[in-house]
């Protein structure tokens, strides 16, 4: 049997794939942000990864390349081709479908949160087995404020409902950062001293929380990175 390809968009420097291995699948990682061209649709690849970063998943004269990166999410998704995206990627996937993502109400979503399990979850191919809630790290002041047409929920926040969801049968968004390790949410973190001393939080305080809870954050890397592998292999196979 040939080796799966996964493509990975990956927006910036300072939000890579990290710890979110994929276990068995080759990786081809496109910087569209460095000139690199993205495809049509995925006849090269067998699913499609759509990191993070700063920008807004509208901000198209900022990051010119976000219309072609919406393009080929709804191509993937129509394609019934196994697609995870990831904060500004699973944005990017509910505008490409359909829905809607705005500034968060709530302002920015920071650091090691709890997510809920919708009862969609349990049998869910991403989420399921992971029980009715778990750990994540977060870093967004986005977020989407309606699911696309036919969306099921999985799991949501106290401040922020759509945490998790799915698209037909193979087709992800997370808003949480299940890749980001501890090195990378301190750069980010620093950057965000002045939102994180309004509500009374310091960086030292943020990054130890996630130092505490690593052990379950590397966990759920692992079991989306495993899940989605598995997601490609068998929709590869079928």
């Amino acid at each position: 049997m040939s080796s799966r390809r996964v493509l990975v968009v990956q927006h910036e420097d300072r939000v890579p794939l990290g710890r979110l291995d994929l276990h068995g699948v080759d990786v081809d990682v496109v910087r569209p942000d460095r000139g690199d061209p993205l495809p049509d649709r995925l006849t090269d690849h067998d699913g499609l990864v759509v990191l993070g970063g700063r920008v807004a998943a509208w901000e198209d004269d900022v990051a010119p390349w976000l219309p072609a990166t919406r393009d080929l999410l709804a191509r993937a998704v129509a394609d019934d081709v196994p697609v995870l995206g990831v904060c500004l990627g699973a944005q990017l996937l509910a505008l490409a479908t359909g829905g809607s993502v705005r500034r968060g109400a709530a302002g920015s979503e920071t650091g090691v949160v709890e997510v809920t399990a919708t009862p969609d979850a349990a049998d869910d191919a991403l989420v399921g087995g992971l029980g009715p809630s778990w750990l994540a790290a977060q870093s967004h002041r986005d977020a989407v404020t309606a699911l696309p047409g036919g969306a099921v929920l999985l799991a949501g926040s106290a401040a922020y409902p759509h945490q998790a969801f799915r698209l037909g049968r193979a087709a992800w968004g997370v808003q949480y950062h299940p890749e980001v390790t501890l090195e990378v949410l301190a750069d980010w973190l620093r950057d965000q001293q002045d939102v994180l001393a309004l509500r009374g939080r310091t960086v030292h305080e943020v990054l130890a929380e996630a130092e505490a809870a690593d052990e379950r954050l590397a966990a759920l890397a692992a079991a989306h990175g495993q899940a989605f592998a598995r997601v490609v292999a068998e929709r590869a196979a079928a």
